[in-house]
């Protein structure tokens, strides 16, 4: 890809809307699949009282919205002013209790994930059936919509298109072995998820343009205990976050 396209792809312009400025992309189908679309708030007229404690909005207790979920609160209810990353916005806005919570816990992954995941590692990479594995660099891209793999080849995977996620761990008694499974970008249940083993591998299925049914990739960290086999699991443990992400925000 030439970097002129890139530069077009990645581009993004500041807005401003009813609950802040925000640094959204130039062209909305290039969004991050870790977005979220801001909420319609309540209408005024129809929350005379504050939808967590029930106060009654007067001249004295004001109401606000909260900007992930927009609902109606009073100031003791919605006065706290969290980072949302997840919605673009520049600047901390005013959240109620709950969704501070869950903006609070995105905060990690947005700090600490992400960078990993942008920064990439080395994987032994399998396309389907093919019978060698090839070292590639795995990384997502700039815009967060494509995993990028690049060796003596080079693949771009839309984000979008992955179907299923499966991580396959170690540090279990022998013969037992845990795969978190997520058909995330589907909605369905993970089949399992728990557990504090390091990640060895993944596995992904997704819809290959052009291609009839499913394409699979197998990623593998190398077995020399060295830095790169660090940056490897810590790549596929930000992964795990990630895929976790995209999975939850189906029901938001």
């Amino acid at each position: 890809m030439s970097s002129e396209v890139a530069a077009r792809r990645d581009a993004k312009k500041l807005v401003r809307s009813p609950s802040g400025l925000r640094m959204v992309p130039e062209h909305r189908a290039l969004g991050s699949p870790f977005g979220l679309e801001e909420p319609q708030w309540v209408p005024d007229k129809e929350c005379p009282r504050c939808m967590q404690c029930d106060a009654k909005f007067d001249f004295l207790t004001r109401k606000h919205h909260c900007r992930r979920c927009g609902k109606c609160f009073c100031d003791k209810c919605c006065g706290q002013k969290v980072p949302l990353r997840r919605m673009c916005f520049v600047d901390p806005v005013r959240q109620c209790a709950e969704c501070a919570l869950v903006s609070h816990k995105e905060a990690e992954f947005y700090d600490k994930q992400l960078k990993v995941l942008l920064s990439g590692a080395t994987f032994l990479v399998t396309f389907g059936d093919a019978e060698k594995p090839e070292a590639m660099v795995c990384r997502l891209s700039n815009n967060q919509r494509y995993l990028l793999l690049e060796g003596d080849s080079r693949h771009e995977i839309e984000i979008a298109r992955i179907s299923t996620v499966q991580v396959l761990t170690e540090g279990f008694p022998p013969g037992e072995k845990d795969i978190h499974t997520y058909t995330s970008l589907l909605g369905s249940q993970p089949v399992s998820e728990g557990g504090n083993a390091r990640a060895t591998g993944m596995s992904l299925q997704y819809a290959a343009p052009g291609a009839e049914g499913m394409t699979q990739l197998r990623l593998t960290a190398g077995e020399d205990a060295n830095a790169s086999r660090r940056q490897s699991t810590a790549w596929l443990a930000a992964m795990h976050k990630a895929t976790k992400l995209l999975y939850e925000s189906r029901d938001q």
